[in-house]
């Protein structure tokens, strides 16, 4: 099966058009809600649950299948009936990429109902899209695609997600969360929504303080503090953060902490190489803005320090480091790690890199 030309920011999009459509009681007859990220999913399940149907009607023409405990026959079944008292029946099927003979639904799919709305949960991969049931509901309905984000784009959709709550979020405090709690956008959500409520009435801007109080984030102590020091070759404040990260090696992964190195270092290189083609074939250096974009970044000041702390790591150094993370990520894997613990690797990590 071809590979999805289908990117994060595409899926944001769509959630969005789709989501105020839904707001807008434009209903489509079947939606298929597909993709490895189910935070979108749940969003547009939820919505449409919430939205379809009254509260009184749902009582009556609402139904709720599960994929493993059900069949296709069942769910035709159910969107073929009339709904009683109102306009619309919403059947929603959730863990459907578990239900047998799936391909069937398309039966039903190809000539679905005005009167019924049936939505489809497929989580974990994509339906085929060569499959007759993709291709009807692409043609009667409404297809969805949940796309996971890189590390790059969370940064941007998180700060997007909590300016339309009305807040704003400070640049180390985004890095702080980014690096603890991955791209799992669930997890990152709930975190939030916990945060936004225990934040002081008028609060306009999400500050490492607040993250160190409600997350449990240090806001000393952290990748985006431990990166900053390795940029600057500040040896022992490196070490003294990664001697911190030793003792509480739960809250600070090694693998996580590899990956933020990688990125700075990755970005570091970028800069370099932009800098000696303007050098050598006189291209223009990018502006901040172009170069904003070449490195994935959306923050002035963070971009202002790149600049100025790339001087110090000439590429010929650069590339050894990150051989070195390579080396270390498979480490922190299990792979040559000799019975070291991650506190262990990270300090020797760090020494091989101050050695550069």
């Amino acid at each position: 099966m071809a590979k999805s030309t289908i990117r994060f920011k595409d899926s944001v999009a769509e959630f969005d058009r789709i989501s105020k459509q839904t707001a807008a009681r434009k209903f489509a007859p079947v939606y298929l809600l597909m993709g490895e990220e189910s935070y979108f999913i749940d969003r547009l399940c939820e919505q449409l649950a919430a939205t379809v149907l009254n509260e009184a009607e749902r009582s009556f023409n609402q139904i709720t299948l599960y994929g493993k405990d059900s069949d296709a026959g069942t769910v035709v079944n159910f969107c073929r009936q009339m709904p009683m008292m109102g306009s619309y029946e919403v059947i929603i099927l959730k863990e459907a990429q578990q239900l047998r003979d799936l391909d069937k639904l398309s039966l039903y799919t190809s000539k679905p109902s005005a009167t019924t709305v049936l939505v489809i949960c497929h989580k974990e991969k994509n339906l085929d899209k060569r499959s007759s049931l993709y291709k009807s509901i692409a043609d009667k309905g409404v297809v969805f695609e949940s796309v996971r984000p890189r590390d790059y784009e969370i940064g941007p959709w998180l700060s997007d997600f909590i300016a339309q709550k009305g807040c704003s979020i400070s640049s180390k405090a985004l890095s702080m969360l980014t690096d603890h709690l991955g791209t799992d956008i669930s997890k990152i959500s709930n975190e939030l929504t916990k945060l936004l409520v225990s934040l002081p009435e008028g609060t306009k801007q999400i500050t490492d303080a607040h993250i160190e109080e409600n997350v449990g984030i240090s806001k000393d102590f952290n990748n985006f503090e431990l990166c900053k020091a390795v940029a600057a070759k500040d040896m022992k404040r490196s070490l003294t953060i990664a001697e911190h990260f030793a003792r509480n090696p739960k809250d600070n992964p090694l693998l996580v902490t590899i990956l933020a190195l990688f990125g700075q270092f990755r970005e570091i290189f970028i800069i370099n190489y932009l800098r000696w083609q303007s050098r050598r074939k006189q291209v223009p250096f990018p502006s901040d803005a172009e170069l904003m974009r070449i490195v994935k970044t959306n923050n002035i000041y963070a971009l202002g320090e790149l600049k100025q702390n790339s001087a110090q790591w000439p590429n010929t150094k650069v590339f050894n480091i990150l051989g070195l993370l390579r080396e270390y990520d498979a480490k922190s894997k299990g792979v040559n790690a000799g019975g070291a613990t991650e506190g262990e690797l990270l300090r020797e990590l760090l020494l091989k890199i101050f050695m550069q």
